[in-house]
């Protein structure tokens, strides 16, 4: 995976971002996603891919779980699909994630320049403003089927871009705008936040003592696999908006010294680029209160917590101290 044309890539993204008012995460080896971004209120989720059809529906649901805890945009950066390169201003989909070339991005960052036309099977296609297209028709007094005429499809194609039941071509969609002398055509969404439900039941128990202990103290709990944490606990009831930011959760598992402290660095960054608390959750006796800058708590700790909110503020507390 680490070809160097796409550590390349990557390294030129994190640049255009930093330069652009992103804060920028490190670039994760062997994760679902390689890096995070954040402006303002956009929290990207980003995924380089040399080829974009080598991603497959397990690898995609995991970058959209992530995401959607984290309410973040995950998105696909490609180059090629299959041998050909992938075309500039079009997006792409795979697997229900977004996908755009380089030169797209750098259009969207630098220029503010979002594309509008989607690749999907059969060609090319844009999204039309079906309210504009009604309201501007009935100012020029033109029935359906007089636009249709003009614009040679039928009446109930233009009936249906009207009430947003289908999709346009380009070329149908740029002679409609030359008839009415308006843009009708709308940019692609690409910063949607997956619809992706936290489900504590689907937790696997086996060997995972410190999780279940959230579980009991009211946190929702989704293990991870291929990303620098092992689970992400979200409160089930919140009290206040700043709770709601999912908590980064490393666990005991017996690593040793080195692992953890490697694991640390890449949960202090992830930390600070979405805004969440992080926390390791040791089971051994004799640990730190905190490591590299990440709180330590002890299962025995949690275990006699009553509620979310003294193990946030426990958190909050040794963060301050470290």
């Amino acid at each position: 995976m680490n070809n160097p044309e796409r550590i390349h890539v990557l390294q030129e993204i994190n640049n255009l971002l930093s330069n652009h008012g992103f804060e920028t995460s490190h670039i994760y080896d062997r994760s679902c996603f390689d890096m995070v971004a954040r402006k303002k209120l956009l929290l990207l989720l980003l995924k380089v891919l040399i080829n974009i059809d080598s991603i497959n529906g397990l690898q995609a649901d995991a970058i959209k779980k992530v995401s959607s805890t984290f309410l973040g945009s995950p998105l696909i950066v490609g180059l090629k699909s299959k041998t050909e390169y992938l075309e500039e201003d079009v997006v792409y989909e795979r697997h229900g994630i977004p996908v755009i070339g380089l030169e797209t991005l750098k259009n969207m960052i630098i220029d503010e320049d979002y594309p509008e036309i989607l690749a999907d099977r059969g060609g090319y296609y844009v999204q039309v403003n079906g309210e504009a297209l009604k309201d501007v028709r009935e100012e020029y007094n033109l029935s359906l089927k007089d636009l249709a005429d003009l614009a040679h499809v039928s009446r109930e194609t233009i009936y249906k871009y009207e009430h947003g039941l289908v999709r346009a071509c380009p070329e149908t969609a740029m002679m409609l705008e030359d008839i009415l002398n308006l843009k009708i055509t709308i940019s692609i969404d690409l910063f949607k936040v997956p619809d992706q439900k936290i489900c504590a039941d689907s937790l696997e128990k086996q060997n995972e003592g410190e999780s279940n202990l959230l579980i009991d103290l009211g946190f929702g709990v989704m293990p991870t696999q291929k990303t620098p944490f092992d689970a992400l606990a979200t409160m089930q009831k919140p009290t206040i908006s700043n709770n709601r930011n999912p908590l980064i959760t490393n666990l005991d598992k017996k690593r040793n010294q080195k692992t953890l402290q490697k694991m640390a660095v890449n949960l202090k960054d992830l930390s600070i680029v979405t805004g969440s608390d992080a926390v390791f959750i040791m089971d051994r006796k004799k640990s730190f209160e905190s490591l590299d800058g990440i709180p330590v708590v002890k299962s025995w700790e949690i275990g006699e917590m009553e509620t979310p909110l003294e193990l946030i503020k426990l958190i909050r507390e040794r963060k301050e101290c470290s």
